[in-house]
């Protein structure tokens, strides 16, 4: 097996590596190679937040194009080049590469150091909106981009898509959010330490302490308290505005890239149909409200009025005021300013989208022939999150052969959600507390405190596969383990 340790995760900073070095894979399966790669670079970059300066991170290509927008059939082909001055990482959230190629540290790729280059090479066959972003802490740093894979078989839709990477911001650096939680110094961070034992009742939702929503504590809805909170890099103190067409269809691709923080979307007097989540395709399910956990995405198709106008797209935090967003604006469309705080706080996430999504292209029809449980759980005090009862490095791996059916019976026993995501695959939602239905396929699941939510796939791709938290800080702290398959 490949271990990994929790130092990969919190490996945002370390020592310089070797300038101008290209690694490749050819010994994995899969790999399609073209003359020249797409280049994609990790960099440095200065965006401004609540009128101050602020120093991120970001995916970059060549033309200064944030992102990669492939087609399925083609096959994904991309040097990943990092000029950060520390050492990187890039997962690619969504897709199933062959094993050595997802971007996990030491699983089993060595982080990339600065001035390496690495190539990616293998099969994209699944359209859909996905992501890309570092599996360290670099991730609150806003070392993320859209990865969106478009679909042939759709070119001749008549409707604009719409993308946005929505993200939460602090001008803390991530070792300080952390230590905060952890009660650990900055420098036992930097130094890789996960020993705190206390939380800092500071680093908590700007809400009050003691607040209660829909029976849970605001500490156990989110637990930091952020600067700001982003769409496409920007606060509703300076929007967005995509211009669209009057009676025009709009497919607005949703990523939620933010490290710890879930939103409702709000489409406001736009009613839309979510059609696709996690990049897969759903029977549609009309709304003017959805859920987005940490890690998921979200496809809803909006048909346009005839008229000119100017219609927001919120993304409200959950439990809290706060709130960001864009504008879908017609030529004669006037922009009205929205506060980034609404009047009152947002409720938490459920599961009611969830239990009436329908995929359309479900799992083959087949009993699980290999059954886990995968019970999540933490301690808010020592803020330490385990899957079955150990953190990351002491865990059993979860052992499946290549063939089986697998089903792991998510239970969620702590005060916290938790948006639990598998690498490598895609499952289906099979069950919510113990309901059995033919639910959505996905890759990213929201499992609320005291609740169960089953998934099923299938064992089709060899390897070592993470299955974690998507909450940073969740993940960095313990909850994540492997999906191992028998040599």
């Amino acid at each position: 097996m490949h271990q990994i340790s929790r130092r990969q995760f919190l490996a945002s900073t370390a020592a310089a590596g070797i300038a101008g070095t290209v690694s490749s894979l050819t010994g994995f399966p899969g790999i399609a190679r073209a003359a020249t790669p797409t280049l994609l670079r990790a960099e440095t970059r200065v965006i401004e937040v609540a009128g101050r300066a602020a120093t991120v991170f970001g995916l970059f290509q060549k033309d200064g194009t944030h992102g990669l927008v492939a087609e399925a059939g083609k096959g994904f082909n991309v040097r990943l080049e990092n000029v950060l001055d520390a050492p990187t990482l890039v997962h690619w959230h969504g897709l199933t590469p062959p094993f050595g190629q997802d971007g996990v540290p030491d699983l089993p790729q060595p982080l990339l150091q600065p001035g390496e280059a690495y190539d990616y090479g293998f099969p994209l066959e699944t359209p859909g909106t996905h992501w890309m972003h570092a599996h360290t802490l670099q991730e609150q740093q806003l070392l993320a981009a859209p990865l969106i894979v478009s679909d042939p078989a759709e070119a001749r839709l008549d409707e604009q898509p719409v993308v946005a990477l929505f993200h939460d911001f602090s001008f803390k650096t991530p070792e300080e959010l952390l230590a905060g939680l952890t009660g650990a110094s900055t420098a036992a961070m930097s130094g890789h330490a996960m020993s705190g034992m206390s939380h800092d009742m500071n680093n908590i939702s700007g809400m009050e302490q003691g607040a209660v929503i829909h029976g849970r504590s605001a500490m156990d809805i989110n637990d930091i308290e952020y600067d700001a909170y982003l769409a496409n890099d920007r606060t509703l103190d300076d929007p967005q505005v995509f211009p669209v067409e009057k009676n025009g269809t709009v497919r607005l691709r949703l990523i939620n890239g933010a490290t710890a923080t879930a939103f409702w979307i709000d489409t406001g007097s736009l009613e839309g149909e979510a059609v696709a989540v996690d990049g897969n395709p759903v029977v549609a399910v009309r709304g003017r409200r959805f859920a987005l956990g940490m890690g998921q995405r979200l496809d809803i198709r909006i048909r346009l009025p005839r008229g000119e106008g100017a219609w927001p797209v919120l993304a409200l935090r959950e439990g809290g005021v706060e709130r960001t967003g864009f504008f879908l604006a017609t030529k004669g469309g006037e922009v009205k300013r929205i506060s980034s705080e609404g009047d009152k706080a947002e409720g938490a996430l459920d599961l009611a989208l969830e239990s009436g999504l329908r995929a359309v292209k479900p799992l083959a029809e087949r009993a699980a022939n290999v059954s886990e449980p995968a019970i999540i759980g933490g301690d808010m005090e020592k803020y330490a999150w385990t899957i079955n009862g150990r953190t990351f490095g002491s865990h059993r791996p979860i052992p499946v052969r290549k063939g089986d059916r697998v089903e792991l019976a998510i239970r969620n026993d702590s005060m916290m959600a938790h948006p639990m995501h598998l690498h490598g695959h895609h499952f289906q939602v099979v069950g919510i507390d113990g309901r059995r239905f033919s639910g959505a396929v996905r890759d990213t699941v929201w499992v609320p405190p005291q609740r169960e939510v089953t998934v099923a796939f299938d064992a089709s791709n060899p390897g070592t596969w993470a299955f974690h938290c998507h909450h940073l800080y969740h993940m960095a702290t313990g909850m994540m383990t492997v999906v191992q398959y028998a040599a």
